[in-house]
């Protein structure tokens, strides 16, 4: 894997866009049952309603499953792990694509979650290290670019396939992409062996740091006050905007052009004024999102502050990820696991807040109030951290891990991050 010093200056080395690739396949799996409820629910013979549990066990496996895979694969070479999270994902969707029991499904996805938190933890660090100081912001947009294209790329792709194929063709298409991008990291990311040093005390430790707690709850805010709009955006747009139903698809990747938009801006500009960046971004999104209850009567209106709440929303979290594995300094891994647990503790809080508020007296308008509260409070422990620093007493993650010769495919030894 190049160094930061081994490529060319204001590109990025090969790793950070083959990790994304991953990021890709792991965000449509994420988000692509959505539409694939009704017909797994047919198949399985299950309600819709409890279907959904899928999503549910994925999100709850993310959430607890990422920081234990982080520690648990702590003293594995980064390779190792990157290896085997990819080969589990695969196989934990061949599983469910054979089976006809929704128990089994349902015990897949925990698995594929647990999976992917690994991949995450272990990835986010990697990029942070390999594209260098200067450029970490932007190695971790391009990341989570993979994620977010995968909103506006392979979940439609993935729900359109499934139209003619059933549920379980986009299982299989995605069992044999994870497949080939095991084989992919394992014949061109270099074999390396972490130092004895790295702990899981070290790590635990790492968690004492305040600031990594606000860049946390940065996330958890941020990604609920967007996502609790985002879940119940088509009736807004249908009963309120008067967007025809057919038309609800167009906006969601307008949504999902925001968020690779949000995602670049964030990566670009985070490195060099990351708390400018944040706050400026958080402010946008709570603004957006409190225009969009009495503007959401129109569709243009209603549309535009849709792309605007993406744009402004998703431009906070590679800055806030690149944060707290700097925070970390030297033991990251655990901390990047738990701000990818923190995103989905967003998701999953926020979804549910904006559920009861829909069934409340405020209706259409009670998920934009719930996401417009969340940003707004966004913004506590961003200004708390400008006001204690980012810079002091933080560094990239130190390059320690001692290099293993790969054998037989001529290539020299190379450092990887730790």
């Amino acid at each position: 894997m190049p160094s930061a010093a081994d490529t060319p200056a204001g590109k990025l080395p090969l790793v950070v866009w083959v990790l994304a690739a991953g990021t890709f396949l792991m965000g449509t799996t994420e988000f692509v049952i959505a539409g694939l409820l009704p017909q797994i629910a047919g198949d399985l013979g299950t309600g819709v309603s409890h279907a959904g549990l899928l999503i549910t066990a994925f999100a709850i496996g993310m959430i607890v499953g990422g920081p234990t895979m982080a520690l648990a694969t702590l003293r594995l070479p980064h390779r190792l792990t990157l290896v085997a999270a990819l080969t589990v994902f695969a196989l934990g969707h061949v599983v469910a694509a054979l089976s006809s029991s929704f128990t089994v499904v349902l015990a897949a996805r925990v698995i594929t979650a647990l999976a992917t938190g690994a991949f995450w933890a272990v990835g986010f660090v990697i990029v942070t290290a390999a594209a260098g100081p200067a450029r970490a912001t932007r190695a971790v947009g391009v990341m989570m670019g993979g994620l977010t294209l995968a909103n506006v790329i392979g979940v439609p792709i993935g729900s359109l396939v499934g139209q003619y194929t059933g549920w379980r063709g986009p299982f299989w298409a995605l069992a044999v992409l994870a497949a080939l991008a095991a084989v992919f990291v394992g014949r061109f990311l270099p074999a390396t062996q972490q130092r004895a040093e790295v702990s899981v005390r070290a790590e635990v430790r790492a968690l004492r740091q305040g600031r990594l707690w606000l860049a946390l709850a940065t996330a958890v805010l941020i990604m609920g006050g967007v996502l609790a709009t985002y879940t119940y955006i088509a009736p807004l747009l249908t009963d309120r905007a008067g967007v025809p139903a057919g038309a609800v698809p167009l906006v969601l990747i307008v949504f999902g052009l925001g968020a690779l938009g949000g995602t670049a801006i964030g990566g670009r500009l985070g490195d060099r004024r990351p708390m400018a960046t944040t706050i400026t971004a958080a402010t946008v999104t709570a603004l957006a999102l409190f225009l969009l209850i009495p503007l959401s009567t129109g569709p243009v209106t209603a549309v535009a502050l849709v792309f605007l709440m993406a744009l402004a929303g998703f431009t906070v979290n590679p800055v806030v990820t690149s944060l707290a594995v700097r925070f970390a300094g030297d033991a990251p891994t655990l901390a990047s696991a738990l701000t990818t647990s923190a995103y989905n503790t967003g998701i999953a809080a926020g979804s549910a807040l904006a559920a009861t508020a829909l069934d409340s007296s405020l209706g259409l308008s009670g998920p934009v109030l719930v996401g417009a509260v969340s940003a707004t409070f966004t913004l506590l422990p961003l200004i708390a951290l400008a006001l204690t620093g980012t810079r002091r007493q933080a560094r990239i993650v130190a390059r320690r891990t001692t290099p293993v010769p790969v054998q037989g495919d001529g290539r020299a030894p190379v450092s990887s991050p730790h």
